[in-house]
């Protein structure tokens, strides 16, 4: 579907018309000049609906809009390679590698998730501390040192952009020194931060058995969103339903996280999503990057547990794996966060502490 600059008010989806979302927009440029108003601004929308778009016209952020162009070239040659070549990849890590279509629980009941078309199904992800390597370990389809330019610019492109609305958010609620979220966000330290390059096929909700990402808050800190189509859908804080996100050309979607919703001591809402197939003829691409926090930063979960940043990322990893009968069983604060569909939730502040630092208690 192609982008329009006319924001509709509900989209017909599933046979129903199902709402779309308002969401506000700030400044990259903005925020680049601490402008006090546009940080007041960032910080109610993480505080209220843990979404918005960050507009990245203005000359500041334009690169990465570039960037997010180059990277669409590239996924298209990984994509379309054979499923042999891109098996090789692999699964290297919990956060690293390359994932089948199937891999999860899909957006509807009895589905699994559906990423590409027919037997050219993946999900290719490449680490921010893996490309900083000598000899990172990338898809040989793409090993070449035009590609690897194109994953470190939009790497660092996208470490700019969130670590400047981290920033922002540090000094719109006041936090100094150690205890501002950056601190936790340091570029030296080991991460499980992640670019996530995402192919999602075409399929018929009603026929097929493979069908877009099952709702979920994400584990990171903050997730910057690039994606030209539609599909991604959210439900905000209190909201009884679904809605669709618009697409809207010169910006990309952020959202709080997991680990922000803790460091902020549940202030900040980590807003549930999920992607649904709105066309079923068409293929869909993302970029996403995730932001995380240092491994051993530790916060106060949704379950009152002191928890590290490795140890919530490994968890819900695993989660996001199982099978819907074992998603059953787990507590719905880690699928979701601590999130509650239709409801808010403002347990006691705790922000982010490293672990060195929680011993001492």
């Amino acid at each position: 579907m192609a982008i329009s600059t006319e924001i509709p008010k509900t989209v017909e989806w599933s046979g129903k018309q199902v709402p779309v979302y308002d969401m506000a927009t700030i400044d990259f440029s903005l925020l680049l000049s601490q402008d006090p108003t546009e940080i007041e601004r960032l910080v109610k929308c993480c505080e209220t609906e843990g979404f918005f778009y960050i507009d990245l016209n203005g000359i500041d952020g334009r690169r990465m809009l570039d960037d997010q162009q180059e990277t669409l070239k590239m996924m298209d040659r990984f994509f379309s390679s054979p499923i042999e070549v891109k098996n090789e990849y692999g699964l290297i890590a919990p956060h690293l590698g390359y994932e089948p279509v199937g891999s999860r629980n899909g957006v509807l009941p009895d589905t699994r998730d559906g990423y590409e078309m027919c037997n050219v199904n993946s999900q290719a992800k490449v680490s921010r501390d893996e490309i900083q390597r000598d000899s990172p370990h990338i898809p040989r389809n793409i090993k070449n040192s035009t590609d690897l330019k194109v994953l470190e610019n939009a790497i660092a492109g996208s470490n700019i952009v969130t670590k400047t609305i981290l920033s922002a958010l540090s000094t719109g609620v006041g936090l100094k020194g150690a205890d501002r979220f950056e601190n936790a966000h340091r570029n030296h330290r080991p991460s499980t931060s992640t670019l996530a390059m995402m192919h999602y096929i075409p399929c018929d909700p009603v026929t097929e058995k493979n069908v877009g990402h099952q709702k979920h808050t994400d584990i990171s800190s903050l997730t910057l969103l690039f994606s030209e189509q539609w599909g991604l859908q959210i439900r905000p804080p209190g909201s009884k339903e679904f809605g669709f996100v618009a697409p809207k050309p010169g910006t990309a979607v952020v959202n709080v996280g997991d680990s922000l919703r803790f460091a902020s001591g549940h202030t900040m809402q980590s807003c549930i999503h999920r992607v649904v197939p709105l066309n079923p003829d068409e293929h869909r691409y993302s970029i996403a990057y995730f932001l995380r926090a240092e491994d051993d930063t530790m916060f106060m979960d949704s379950e009152g547990r002191y928890i590290t940043a490795g140890q919530w990322h490994d968890e819900k990893f695993m989660a996001f794996l199982a099978s819907a009968e074992e998603q059953a069983k787990a507590p719905s604060s880690l699928l979701f966060g601590g999130m509650v569909e239709g409801e808010e939730v403002m347990p006691p502040k705790a922000h982010m502490r490293r672990a060195d630092e929680v011993k001492a208690y």
